[in-house]
């Protein structure tokens, strides 16, 4: 069957000349976003409640950009000065190129890794005698655990915000050709906003391992699977598939 409508579960990307864009010229095809899931900050009084007290730590691990919204938003609620000590372990030079929104670069220690949290462990261990924070979504991957206790490092997870389902009753009666997912999350807040979705003919695309993972779970049929050697991204799984299909 013939592609022509896509819905990707997530934010319209905000770039000029987004991959999306150019997959759109290529193809002809109609992209819409829409976010199946969406982050809501946890009080300040709900982390105070889960007894970590953020001048104990000397050590920050941010695996992402909400990561790094709230903790300087919690430690602005809790009215607690950020010494220029503090050490920052950002996941990825995005994440550490969005730090800048809050900190002088020149004036603070920032450690990055490439892109995942298995690459920043090395950074980690060269100081493990930090008291690390992991200011962290009620969903922490588990191998964020596994490699901290791995390392023998003093550190503390907790709970900054929460991602929660979004409201998509007004996409009950549209069809599209291609659902996006990019998490687990996002597969859940399908079925917790359509019960009785069947999959028929719509197409199934899927990044990573844990999203196909739970995909396979719920009963659905992977078509697009990214990232392959073949398609490092979902816009070039997307692209391809298509060519597949003409």
């Amino acid at each position: 069957m013939k592609v022509k409508t896509i819905l990707v579960s997530q934010p319209e990307p905000k770039m000029e000349n987004s991959p999306y864009q150019t997959l759109v010229d290529r193809t002809k095809v109609k992209i819409d976003f829409r976010s199946f899931i969406h982050v809501e900050g946890v009080p300040s009084k709900e982390v105070r409640e889960q007894k970590i007290d953020i001048s104990k730590f000397t050590a920050i691990v941010l695996t992402s950009r909400n990561s790094v919204d709230h903790f300087f938003r919690v430690a602005e609620e809790m009215r607690y000065k950020i010494p220029d000590s503090l050490k920052y372990f950002c996941q990825s030079e995005a994440v550490a190129y969005y730090l800048q929104k809050y900190v002088v670069y020149r004036k603070r220690k920032i450690y990055v890794g490439k892109r995942t949290f298995k690459e920043l462990v090395p950074l980690i261990k060269k100081h493990k005698n930090e008291k690390f924070l992991i200011p962290s979504s009620d969903k922490l991957q588990d191998e964020v655990p596994e490699q901290m206790d791995a390392l023998g490092v003093v550190w503390t997870s907790g709970t900054f915000f929460r991602t929660v389902i979004s409201d998509l009753s007004d996409l009950a009666d549209v069809k599209y050709d291609i659902l996006v997912f990019f998490s687990p999350s996002g597969i859940e807040s399908l079925f917790k906003n359509f019960p009785e979705f069947t999959q028929d003919k719509t197409r199934i695309a899927v990044f990573g391992n844990t999203t196909m993972k739970t995909a396979q779970e719920m009963g659905l049929r992977i078509d697009i699977q990214a990232p392959t050697p073949e398609s490092p991204s979902m816009t070039m799984a997307i692209e391809n598939y298509i060519k597949e299909e003409k």
